[in-house]
């Protein structure tokens, strides 16, 4: 049978923060390298395999399995095996699941602290025939279809917030997580040693010595187990909290350049306009701007 052609359909509500989106590829597929956002995002796979990256672990995602990616964390998707798949993304911010219940906001969004940030749920054709509902008003556009995006995303939230409440009464102990290589394992403590060090000095030949691995290696496995080259992934861990520094603190911009872990002022400006495409200043004013 020949493979159908790619295919996307996308719904976003700008004034009440909403996006669906649905795409098939059957080409290779690269996410841009600096990935994190100031909202929450669900993603569905329906066919095909990845691989994903979020904060210092890589999930082999298959089809049915739904991935919960939190405001501000670093993720990125990746080619695993054959490249054709399929994924429904859902965006939103803090107001869908406080609309939802105010009082039930934080298991809400419980799937999105969790220990493994990849679930299946337990209904599986319950899971299924909700994405298929979604796509059929992608599609179709009948008339309030809108509200029946809203409350199709709400219901997933609903039954993923539930399922995770009842993994975390019925096993206190997340069970460990199992890396598909010791490499793979060992490139995941060189990330939370990266999150936890970025203010450090840190270079690959300091890190390849530190954990007992090649520098060749290490650049090498770090780029295929992550997506992310070692230099852009310090860059971006110092500049995402440079970013939380300007909107939270008073800090002067030389002040959070240092904290961030840059000792050239000049270096840290021009990384940070290169991944947010603002100056420092500029988004610590917009950002005022907007509180």
């Amino acid at each position: 049978m020949a493979a159908l052609p790619d295919e996307s359909l996308l719904y976003v509500n700008r004034d009440d923060f909403l996006h669906v989106e649905y795409i098939r590829r059957t080409e290779k597929h690269v996410m841009p390298a600096n990935h994190y956002h100031d909202y929450y995002e669900i993603y569905v796979l329906l066919s095909g395999e990845r691989d994903y990256f979020i904060v210092d672990r890589t999930y082999r995602v298959k089809p049915g399995e739904i991935v919960f990616i939190g405001k501000n964390e670093l993720h990125k998707t990746m080619q695993a095996g054959a490249p054709a798949h399929e994924r429904l993304l859902l965006h939103f911010d803090d107001g869908l699941p406080f609309r939802m219940s105010p009082a039930a906001t934080d298991w809400l969004l419980a799937p999105f602290r969790a220990d493994s940030r990849v679930q299946r749920l337990p209904d599986d054709a319950a899971a299924s025939a909700l994405t298929a509902r979604v796509l059929k008003e992608l599609r179709d556009k009948p008339p309030g279809y809108e509200i029946a995006l809203r409350h199709a995303v709400c219901e997933l939230l609903l039954a993923a917030g539930r399922h995770t409440l009842w993994l975390q009464q019925a096993k206190p102990e997340p069970e460990p997580f199992r890396h598909t290589s010791p490499m793979r394992g060992k490139i995941s403590d060189i990330v939370r040693y990266i999150n936890d060090s970025y203010a450090k000095p840190l270079s690959l030949a300091g890190l390849a010595e530190r954990f007992y691995v090649s520098p060749y290696h290490l650049s090498r496995t770090f780029k295929e187990t992550t997506g992310f080259t070692l230099t852009d992934y310090v860059n971006l861990t110092r500049i995402k909290e440079a970013q939380r520094l300007l909107r939270e603190t008073t800090l002067s911009v030389t002040e959070v350049a240092a904290v961030a872990g840059y000792d050239n002022f000049s270096h840290f400006g021009k990384t940070f306009k290169k991944i947010t495409r603002l100056t420092p200043r500029a988004y610590r004013s917009g950002t005022v701007n907007t509180l």
